[in-house]
């Protein structure tokens, strides 16, 4: 007569709980998830576009017809803006003209009412050496008419030679607004500071501040700088009054 094994009322008792325990934790996260927006936008990535019905797609995603595609439009998008930029420069040509033979003594400010005269003045910069007569301007105007307007000044006296005015073959470039002073404190170091070119390498720093101090005072601060390229050295000489006659030591 073969043996019955009897289970005992408890051991069924026992594998019941766990079960009901298990079977609870499941529906209680069936539960939870039918409570949630499977539209709601954290379950999109940040690339997805609701506009398309296709759903998101990687990089790795594309097929190469895809990409070369999406490859092309960004080329084109460049070519673009650089055609743009083509365009706004060339504008800018057009609207500016050169000016030669500019006296030292004439400043932006005057050299810019003359031209005004012609139209409405944007941008006026004089430049080369402040202490020679062989200096230049460009200046641009807000259209091309006062550009072509400006171009009969040529053979105005101004200061004590007469200015030849010319088209401009290039734009006036902008300026780095993080170059310029910013506080009064800054304008009034730059009004204290000289640039100086065409320093033989053999000199040496302190031989450079001797040579400024006993031509033109007390020297504050003084940078010298060079490079392997070219065979003169430039400085920057930093005084401590506003007030020195810096032409002394020219």
């Amino acid at each position: 007569m073969a043996a019955v094994a009897e289970i005992p009322a408890d051991a069924n008792k026992m594998d019941s709980k766990p079960k009901a325990e298990s079977e609870f934790s499941v529906q209680k996260l069936v539960d939870m998830f039918t409570k949630l927006n499977p539209l709601a936008k954290e379950f999109f990535p940040s690339s997805y576009s609701p506009n398309h019905d296709h759903g998101f797609q990687g990089f790795n995603q594309l097929s190469p017809t895809q990409f070369l595609r999406r490859n092309s439009f960004n080329q084109g998008r460049r070519r673009v803006s650089g055609r743009s930029l083509k365009a706004q420069r060339e504008d800018s040509i057009r609207r500016t003209v050169y000016v030669s033979e500019i006296d030292q003594h004439v400043t932006d400010e005057r050299l810019a009412a003359l031209f005004s005269s012609c139209g409405q003045v944007i941008d006026c910069r004089i430049c080369g050496d402040p202490h020679s007569v062989l200096r230049f301007a460009f200046v641009e105007f807000a259209d091309e008419y006062g550009a072509r307007t400006a171009l009969n000044l040529g053979g105005t006296v101004l200061g004590y030679y007469p200015v030849r005015v010319l088209p401009s073959k290039t734009a006036i470039l902008p300026v780095n607004p993080t170059f310029l002073p910013r506080s009064d404190d800054e304008r009034e170091m730059c009004a204290r500071t000289i640039y100086c070119t065409n320093i033989d390498k053999k000199v040496s720093q302190a031989e450079v501040k001797n040579f400024f101090e006993s031509a033109c005072g007390e020297v504050m601060r003084l940078r010298l700088l060079g490079d392997q390229v070219h065979s003169t050295r430039i400085a920057f000489v930093e005084f401590a009054m506003v007030s020195l006659d810096y032409t002394s030591c020219h």
